[in-house]
């Protein structure tokens, strides 16, 4: 049943897909506005088809520019966090040469960044910027990598240099704010997700990630909460290093809660997994070297 599942699930991807690429490329040259929303709505029908049921706590900032930094999981962050609001992303250059995805990315319009080059930086702050002015909503994956769910790794403050420039590089848009968003994944298929569970949604280390998607698509449906932080003004920050500290501090804390209660506050209860959980633990892939809570990381964003 897991398998019809997950090939009923794919078929219908494709089909959804495939005939929308062709239109948000067109969208993409005549209609910024349009090209901007429409993969909000695409996404949130992926969501449905995925099975990914949405709690979103607090509102995105309108009718402005939005600077997002958020914490990362596994690959289905795109499409949750893209579910919340019109957005683009922030991914290193490998991103860009990936079969399939690598075109996915491009009509979302994401910021590839190269950083093994050292006037990198610099370029990516200029893209930021002007897409900041022209009023897109960009998220940085602040950790740099992805996790196994059950923790925020600490943040990279370089990665904020291209969104907190010097003054030589430019300047953001006086209206700009930034956000942050906490996501956690809560529930497979209705029964929370433990420590010991979670990591089947993160996709990190050396996993691969066709065999780690076709897993988690066969296990189940996926509850998924995201906690939007209030908007500051990115001019409300001195540096780099004072951006990354606030986000890091918000969205920290915010995940810790998520993961200690659940969504109307009823204290946590022990659990036992699932046999859904159990049986697609023992299924997926280990990377090399790494413990099924405590693995390695994967250098994704």
């Amino acid at each position: 049943m897991s398998r019809l599942r997950a090939v009923t699930i794919l078929a219908g991807f494709a089909a959804l897909t495939v005939p929308l690429m062709p239109v948000q490329a067109a969208l993409v040259r005549v209609h910024r506005r349009a090209a901007r929303r429409f993969p909000h709505w695409y996404h949130r029908q992926v969501c449905r088809l995925f099975g990914i049921r949405l709690s979103i706590e607090g509102e995105v900032a309108q009718d402005r520019p939005v600077l997002f930094v958020s914490n990362h999981t596994s690959w289905l962050d795109i499409t949750v966090l893209s579910a919340v609001a019109p957005l683009s992303f922030v991914a290193k250059k490998e991103v860009g040469t990936w079969p399939f995805v690598s075109s996915l990315a491009r009509l979302q319009r994401t910021v590839f960044v190269d950083r093994e080059r050292r006037g990198a930086v610099g370029e990516t702050a200029s893209e930021i910027l002007e897409r900041l002015a022209a009023g897109d909503s960009v998220v940085l994956f602040a950790e740099g990598t992805s996790s196994d769910g059950n923790r925020v790794l600490p943040f990279k403050t370089s990665l904020f240099a291209a969104a907190k420039p010097t003054s030589r590089q430019g300047t953001a848009p006086p209206d700009a704010v930034v956000q942050t968003l906490s996501l956690v994944y809560t529930r497979l298929n209705g029964v929370p997700l433990g420590r010991g569970d979670r990591p089947l949604v993160g996709w990190y280390g050396d996993m691969e990630m066709t065999s780690h998607a076709w897993q988690l698509l066969r296990a189940g449906s996926l509850d998924a909460r995201i906690r939007v932080g209030r908007p500051v003004p990115l001019a409300d920050f001195a540096d780099r290093k004072a951006l990354a500290r606030h986000s890091e501090h918000e969205i920290r804390r915010n995940v810790v809660s998520i993961l200690r209660a659940r969504p109307h506050g009823e204290a946590v209860v022990p659990t036992a997994p699932s046999a859904e959980v159990v049986r697609a633990l023992q299924q997926r892939p280990r990377p090399e070297g790494s413990a099924a809570t405590d693995g390695g990381q994967r250098k994704f964003t």
